[in-house]
């Protein structure tokens, strides 16, 4: 479990191939945030829930698996690229953002980089499968980020971007066509699956009772 607040942004030191996944090996320049960071921790890259393997001074390793490289954008990381990291909430955190799970939804696409003053306006066009999961002013997650959003039209919607998380986060990097990591709020993944349980149960019904009555003459 993690909250979307952003506590390094590290660089990828080195990516190697494995039977299908990569073994990604991550430098930190927090001590302080990783201090007793441990083999076998949950650590958060870009916004996917990662395992550590191994770790030394100041660097640790996942394996990403086929699984995540197919739903993510780890896969396209390279030797130097920047990645967002935090490290699994402990119970007593504060919880500045909101729940994040670190299981991403899916990679979309920036659209537009908007300079709004101090801030900036990121407009995300994102799959038609998940707009049952999206409101406007609810949370979502950009590459780990815990944002809300600010405006939303047909598969297409934006956040607004503080000047402090510009600047501490890999959001800085992003322009159109760069890819991202998203997922979507978990409370908004549970109703929109019990409501279409609901309909679905309907529907059903609705069946059931037009066969009955034609098998009775009506």
């Amino acid at each position: 479990m993690f909250t979307g607040i952003i506590k390094d942004v590290g660089r990828v030191r080195g990516v190697t191939r494995r039977q299908g996944g990569l073994r990604l090996r991550v430098q930190y320049s927090s001590t302080e945030a990783f201090s007793n960071l441990s083999v076998d921790e949950s650590v958060s890259i870009n916004g996917a829930c990662q395992t550590v393997v191994a770790l030394g001074e100041g660097w640790f390793e996942v394996d990403t698996v086929e699984e995540t490289l197919s739903k993510t954008t780890l896969g396209t990381l390279h030797n130097g690229a920047l990645v967002n990291l935090e490290r699994a909430v402990r119970p007593l955190d504060r919880l500045g953002g909101h729940f994040v799970l670190g299981h991403v939804d899916c990679a979309a696409t920036v659209r537009e980089v908007r300079e709004l003053g101090l801030s900036r306006e990121l407009w995300i066009a994102f799959p038609d499968d998940f707009s049952s999961m999206i409101v406007s002013a609810g949370s979502i997650t950009i590459d780990g980020i815990s944002l809300t959003v600010a405006k939303l039209d047909v598969q297409l919607f934006a956040v607004a971007v503080i000047p402090f998380t510009f600047a501490h986060t890999t959001i800085n990097e992003l322009k159109a066509g760069s890819r991202v990591n998203l997922e979507f709020d978990i409370l908004g993944k549970y109703v929109a699956r019990q409501l279409g349980r609901a309909s679905s149960s309907i529907q059903e019904d609705a069946r059931i009772n037009e066969a009955w009555l034609q098998e009775n003459g009506f």
